[in-house]
């Protein structure tokens, strides 16, 4: 798509970030767009991948193995095939397109996730929600929203995921101000402009097509950064593009993360490694794990 006329002669200043490209093995291919070297958050969002899309060899599945998690929130939603969560409250739950899974860790939990079935396509974004300081303990929970607020506007289908936007409200609970939102355009381009919240922070991660800010074009796993207090944007969406729209107010006070583990001081990551490695019980057993549990990596500090 060449450059369209864009109403904003002056567009917003945006910080535009690469995605780091990463495969976990079975040819599955991950682009990491956030934590970065130029930005960690965005909002209490701490971890964001675009999973895919990938189509898998006849023999070939995704297979991540029980692992754990503290003090945050996995956000998963499906734009293609299924997979299959487990965790060690007992959940069981498939994950279809257009469905968002919300698993909160808190002091501790443990999960695993597979392919339905060998081969097919598989399309997603997993994120990470950091819980603020007064929840970082709470108890672990887990729900599924198949439903969730979807409209046509200007030629492009807005799905709301997570806060309130445009008059709706997402079903998905959260434990700090946050938005997010999926853009998909039909097969003609589509112009969109996006009402901001002044407190609040935000990233686009293009995951299919391409979008124009104003003169800058943003390619799949591009991801474009406005810091608080940026007024309305406007978009140029191409034909058949998709966009994740995450947003926030920013973190009351920095986080640590290593591995799996989110936390507030590097000493609760120091505790949480070693809990799992002695399977204490806040680390609980996933049903049908068949026993296999990820090896920690050691911790980069002494």
């Amino acid at each position: 798509m060449t450059q369209p006329h864009s109403p904003d002669a002056v567009a917003p200043a945006v910080q535009r970030m690469a995605s780091r490209v990463s495969e976990l093995g079975a040819g599955l291919v991950i682009n990491r767009a956030l934590p970065a070297r130029q930005r960690r958050t965005v909002g209490a969002w701490c971890f964001l991948d675009h999973i895919g899309p990938i189509t898998f060899a006849p023999d070939a599945a995704l297979h991540v193995g029980a692992h754990p998690h503290t003090c945050l929130q996995t956000f998963t939603w499906m734009l293609e095939g299924e997979i299959r969560h487990r965790d060690s409250l007992g959940h069981d739950q498939v994950i279809r397109p257009g469905q968002v899974n919300l698993m909160t860790a808190g002091r501790g939990i443990v999960h695993t996730e597979d392919s339905v079935a060998s081969g097919g396509r598989l399309h997603a974004a997993q994120l990470w929600i950091a819980l603020p300081p007064a929840q970082a303990g709470c108890d672990p929970a887990f729900g599924h929203y198949p439903d969730l607020p979807h409209w046509q506007q200007s030629g492009c289908g807005f799905t709301l995921l997570v806060g309130d936007y445009a008059g709706r409200t997402a079903p998905t609970p959260v434990h700090s101000p946050l938005l997010g939102l999926d853009l998909a355009c039909g097969a003609v381009p589509s112009t969109v402009t996006l009402a901001w919240q002044p407190g609040f922070e935000y990233g686009l991660l293009v995951l299919e097509g391409e979008a124009w800010i104003g003169p800058e074009c943003f390619v799949q796993d591009e991801f474009a950064y406005w810091p608080p207090g940026t007024g309305a944007v406007t978009l140029v969406l191409a034909a058949g593009t998709r966009a994740l729209l995450i947003g926030g107010e920013p973190l009351p006070e920095p986080i640590v993360m290593w591995w799996n583990f989110v936390a507030y001081h590097k000493d609760d990551l120091v505790a949480a490694q070693s809990d799992w490695e002695s399977g204490a019980a806040r680390f609980g057993r996933v049903p049908g794990d068949g026993g296999l549990r990820l090896t920690a990596p050691a911790l980069p500090w002494s």
